[in-house]
């Protein structure tokens, strides 16, 4: 015979309806928010491209003022919509010919006659210089990224921070650092945001190389400690 002891410590133990909503709304929202989240800043992105590049398009060839010409609509009846992405492969062509004629004798012919036009401006020149030199070094298909993950001391001795390896030191800064020690230049992220952080230059014994990739080092910057390589928790990777 079932004691009423038992059944009511049976009644306690089973979660209530309100706890088992929660729970599955809590489910729910970690499969929803991460592909909203996606297609989110996909139609985000893709809008303000287009809104971009369709100003120097010409109205005729917008793509409402197509469908209502062929449709033969006039002022008083057209239709009105909204087609996102198309400037953004307008913008995608437009760019591959650029650089396809930019790689051409012609196309570097006339880019060296309007660097050296803007060379002759003071704010314009130092502008466009700063910004070609950071598309070239985002862009450039030459091996230029990071090399590896590390660990370094920062702030203070004992606090360590993940960084990454960019190259050794070169020029003025390996001769003025370098004492029989390589020097190896180091870029430090803030966390959550790692296109922020500090250029620093440390001797090669003070900076630990992690196994982990630069992509999952990337990761754990970016989610402040919560997502490790591979999916192991912290525990599991200590242990080996």
């Amino acid at each position: 015979m079932i004691s009423p002891d038992h059944e009511e410590s049976k009644r306690r133990g089973r979660p209530g309806i309100f706890a088992r909503l929660r729970s599955n709304f809590l489910a729910g929202l970690i499969i929803v928010a991460p592909i909203g989240l996606t297609f989110w800043l996909i139609w985000t992105v893709v809008g303000w491209v287009d809104s971009w590049v369709w100003p120097f398009v010409p109205g005729a060839y917008h793509p409402e003022e197509l469908i209502n010409r062929i449709l033969g609509r006039g002022a008083d009846n057209q239709i009105v919509i909204n087609v996102r992405g198309i400037g953004v492969v307008i913008f995608l062509v437009f760019t591959v010919l650029v650089g396809w004629i930019g790689k051409g004798l012609i196309g570097r012919s006339f880019l060296g006659i309007g660097e050296r036009i803007v060379d002759r401006m003071p704010v314009v020149r130092s502008i466009y210089n700063a910004a070609k030199q950071i598309a070239e070094t985002v862009f450039s298909q030459r091996d230029t990224s990071f090399d590896k993950a590390c660990l370094v001391e920062y702030p203070r001795r004992g606090a360590w921070a993940i960084a990454f390896i960019s190259t050794n030191a070169k020029g003025e800064i390996h001769a003025k650092l370098t004492d029989g020690e390589p020097v190896v230049t180091v870029f430090l992220p803030t966390t959550p945001n790692p296109t922020s952080g500090f250029l620093l230059f440390l001797p090669k014994s003070d900076v630990k190389v992690l196994d982990m990739s630069v992509e999952d080092a990337a990761k754990l910057v970016i989610s402040a400690g919560l997502v490790y390589p591979n999916g192991k928790p912290a525990d599991a990777l200590t242990s080996k």
